[in-house]
């Protein structure tokens, strides 16, 4: 029962994280109708720029203290990304109004593209590391309830609250503030948001600022756990089916979504992985993204769409 319990709060933890970049991606799609392929470059670039800045300004100003670094560092990685999105809306998205989802989609790739080649020159292409001071060490609970007790990563456990945190920050955001209930109403309704004087543009370019923060923490916690290179962008793909199962179009089916794949992944892989060889934990996601895309395309909790002839 121990073992299995450290495999559920593993699987747990790493679900958070899946579900904080699939948020990037409901999150644009939700207010502007894009499908963001971007957001992996975004989550690199960030984490590029708060690897760098970490390294740039202790050094530029004497800064011993490394909890101010962190977060002078995170301040200014954070303004970068407000310029990216800002510099998204203004060139790319605002010129591509009412085009086909695939003409977006195909903008998206570019900046994709466009953002590692930025990142890659501003920042270089070594492997940086981000420490941010999170213990690394497990952790021995519940001894007294199961033999031996479960082990719990330190990190993971403090990753994954940072997430949660963040992913009940925006859910606050967008049910009590006016900015967030504009959103919403771009949501449902760009035409309808736009005849009560909703500007698009702004609400576009404050998404896009949203994502860039989640982007942002995303990077922060992932470049502490594996370090930041250009491999990075590929969590975004891992991001891919939990969107798809908690629906394109549902911030809570991000969460949700991505709880699921992350226990799926590490349940299938403890129990499932020494009958097939091992490898699960691979392809477990794309599977099950893949049963749903047959009878539940719409995912979890995602808008069911009815054409009437």
């Amino acid at each position: 029962m121990g073992f299995f319990l450290e495999t559920l709060l593993g699987g747990l933890m790493t679900g958070m994280l899946y579900s904080l970049v699939a948020l990037g991606f409901v999150l644009i799609f939700k207010a502007s109708g894009v499908f963001n392929f971007a957001q992996g470059a975004m989550v690199l670039f960030a984490a590029l720029a708060m690897a760098r800045f970490s390294e740039w300004i202790p050094a530029k100003f004497g800064i011993d203290n490394v909890i101010v670094a962190n977060v002078l560092a995170f301040i200014g990685a954070g303004i970068m990304m407000f310029i990216v999105a800002w510099l998204i809306e203004k060139l790319v998205l605002r010129h591509l109004v009412n085009q086909e989802g695939a003409t977006l989609l195909m903008a998206t790739l570019g900046i994709t593209y466009f953002l590692e080649g930025v990142g890659q020159s501003l920042f270089g292409s070594d492997i940086y590391k981000i420490d941010i001071g999170m213990p690394k060490d497990p952790v021995i609970v519940l001894e007294s309830l199961f033999q031996g007790g479960v082990m719990v990563n330190k990190e993971d456990l403090i990753a994954a609250l940072i997430a949660a945190a963040l992913v009940a920050l925006l859910t606050v955001f967008f049910q009590k503030t006016k900015t967030g209930r504009a959103l919403r109403a771009v949501a449902d309704d760009h035409q309808a948001a736009q005849s009560i004087g909703i500007p698009l543009s702004t609400i576009w370019v404050i998404v896009w600022c949203v994502a860039g923060v989640v982007a942002l923490v995303a990077g922060m916690i992932w470049g502490s756990k594996l370090g930041v290179q250009f491999s990075l962008t590929t969590v975004a793909l891992r991001a891919l089916p939990v969107v798809i199962l908690g629906g394109l179009t549902s911030v809570p089916g991000a969460i949700i979504g991505g709880l699921i794949i992350g226990v799926g992944e590490k349940l299938s892989e403890v129990y499932l992985g020494p009958y097939v060889g091992g490898g699960i934990e691979i392809w477990f996601a794309y599977v099950l993204a893949l049963v749903f895309l047959l009878f539940r395309p719409q995912g979890l909790f995602g808008e069911k769409i009815i054409d009437r002839v």
